[in-house]
């Protein structure tokens, strides 16, 4: 065997960081849970000091502050023998309503993981994996995820970059918002749009319920288990699909009924992952967390379905537009975008 070893030491190095990091995620979901990352944000601290102000062991928090230090994660004051976060540090690890919390990222990894032997099978037999064969921590950890983004872009960003939809919303109008998960984006435009109805609509019953206990005494929001093909209304002003389509096994069928299930002046807003239309587009840090996603958790629930079509985490504007006009829209443009999302405007 003949190596270029110059290669081999550059794969090497490539590989030793990954087996650090995925080692390091589950310390980093450890910190979350025990509220070393919250108690280090306040103010810098001894391994001493942080175990007694967390309730845990001082030789076990130790060594996971020198994990994350050797992460840089934390920062570590060789004068004083104390561990701290910087103002960056604390917005990704510990603040919760930071916009660029990322928390939730490594609660999905836990759920990936523990479903690794699922996965392996359904590699084998082509099958998919429904939603509720999922460790129970995927849903709790993707809304999670998406939530810091949302809450960040959706009502200040998101939704005006859209035709007309603002004034409609302020107004009163009527809307679903179908894959709802836990109705995180559902409940921020009902508080932000008294004058409008909303609809959850998922066909995950669990995420539904889960959903409904989180309705703070809003009178205009209300959760269905539906299917995207299916849900039941109509003359509906506004739909929205956050980071759901490209998860659906039949795509066009789900985008047929919502176009028969709006006004003819009405919206579709669909928020789907950052991507561009090739392969070579998207050799990219965040292609790369879409597409170990996308084989973790949205090609297996499409491929559960009826149809199937599993169009993938990393389907690309144009793909998605070729869906939407499949399923009888006419007009389809990009209306916004973030590093980790795009924001698509399909018109009847």
């Amino acid at each position: 065997m003949n190596l270029d070893m110059s290669k081999l030491e550059l794969l090497l190095g490539t590989v030793v960081n990954e087996l650090g990091a995925a080692s390091n995620g589950a310390l980093v979901i450890l910190g979350d849970k025990l509220g070393l990352f919250r108690a280090l944000a306040e103010a810098p601290a001894t391994p001493d000091e942080l175990a007694t102000k967390t309730g845990t062991h001082e030789r076990y928090v130790r060594e996971w502050l020198c994990a994350q230090a050797a992460s840089r994660f934390v920062d570590y004051d060789w004068e004083t023998g104390k561990f701290s976060m910087s103002p960056e540090q604390a917005a990704v690890f510990a603040i919760e309503d930071s916009p660029v919390f990322m928390l939730g990222g490594f609660n999905v990894m836990s759920a990936v993981y523990s479903d690794e032997p699922k996965l392996a099978e359904a590699f084998k037999t082509g099958k998919g994996i429904h939603w509720d064969e999922h460790c129970n921590c995927l849903s709790c950890g993707i809304a999670r995820f998406f939530e810091p983004g949302y809450r960040a872009n959706l009502i200040g960003e998101w939704l005006p970059a859209l035709d007309g939809v603002i004034a409609k919303l302020q107004r009163g109008a009527k809307v679903a918002d179908v894959g709802c998960g836990h109705g995180i984006s559902t409940q921020l435009m009902a508080k932000a749009f008294p004058n409008s109805e909303f609809i959850g609509i998922d066909y995950h019953e669990g995420s539904i319920a889960h959903a409904s206990e989180r309705v703070n005494g809003e009178k205009n929001i209300r959760f269905e288990v539906a299917k995207a093909q299916d849900f039941a209304g109509g003359d509906f002003d506004l739909v929205t699909m956050f980071d759901a389509l490209h998860d659906m096994g039949d795509p066009v069928g789900a985008v047929a009924h919502i176009r028969k299930a709006l006004k003819k002046d009405g919206t579709l807003m669909l928020v789907e992952p950052a991507a561009g239309d090739s392969l070579a587009d998207n050799l990219n840090p965040v292609g790369r967390v879409y597409y170990a996603g996308s084989t973790h958790i949205c090609v297996p629930t499409a491929l559960n379905q009826d149809v199937g079509l599993a169009l993938g985490a990393q389907a690309g504007a144009k793909r998605i537009g070729d869906v939407v006009r499949d399923g009888g829209f006419s007009r389809f443009r990009k209306a916004a975008a973030t590093p980790f999302n795009m924001i698509l405007e399909a018109r009847p």
